[in-house]
């Protein structure tokens, strides 16, 4: 086991987009990341640009939140690599867009278990490693489409709905562990999010460093205090 006296922090879904900038941030304040996601490819190519970023190390795993079993396994890497864990980002997140009539029951199930599901596992794989660090903190990336409905998102807004409701209990029941449960909610961002061009509206939008800061922020906010829901946006959006 390699021991270390810096905090541990796990990223999902950060091998691009919102959760890569959040592990690049991470690593730039000398946390020790492990990143997780689904695409060996992507997991590599994030490693480079992650590497370097700071002196905190970097660990990337493939696992797939929707399995129960594979965020055991990452929890337990984690830990065995890097002594212990302080901090769960749960940021693997999926929109297949499309209406109610139109979508396949497989589609709504692979968003809800992606979304929903998925943050459900990482954190009941993690709130007992927290708790042995006498704390911690949760942060789950939601979406203003968690509370803003809209056309042919049925799915993923319920999800992030969801996901907003769930981060609310579990902040009331982990509070008196010292664990501290935020979630933030971004409006759009210029990342390649369900197969998107991510240079479309980059000169408008959100960017995945800016939720990347908010993150940073909330770490750095003193314990006597919780910001438990951010909201972001974009400052001039389009008209």
């Amino acid at each position: 086991m390699t021991q270390s006296t810096s905090q541990v922090a796990i990223v999902t879904g950060g091998s691009r987009g919102i959760g890569l900038a959040i592990a690049r941030a991470l690593v730039a304040d000398g946390i020790n990341v492990t990143v997780t996601g689904r695409d060996e490819g992507h997991l590599s190519a994030a490693r480079a640009r992650i590497e370097g970023a700071g002196p905190g190390a970097v660990e990337t795993l493939r696992a797939d939140v929707r399995q129960y079993a594979d965020m055991e396994r990452v929890i337990d890497a984690t830990v065995a690599r890097f002594g212990g864990l302080d901090i769960l980002v749960n940021n693997a997140g999926l929109g297949i867009f499309a209406d109610v009539a139109d979508m396949t029951p497989a589609q709504w199930s692979e968003v809800v278990d992606t979304n929903l599901t998925g943050v459900f596992n990482a954190c009941h794989a993690a709130i007992p490693r927290l708790r042995q660090r006498g704390g911690g903190f949760i942060i789950n990336i939601s979406s203003l489409a968690g509370k803003n409905a809209f056309v042919g998102a049925a799915a993923y807004c319920a999800s992030k709905a969801g996901l907003n409701a769930f981060s609310e209990a579990l902040m009331q029941e982990v509070r008196y562990d010292n664990i501290r449960v935020s979630y933030v909610m971004p409006g759009s961002v210029a990342t390649g999010f369900s197969g998107g061009d991510e240079s479309r509206g980059a000169d408008w939008k959100i960017a995945p460093e800016d939720v990347a800061e908010v993150v940073r922020d909330l770490l750095r906010h003193h314990p006597r205090s919780l910001p438990s829901r951010v909201e972001i946006r974009p400052s001039r959006p389009r008209k």
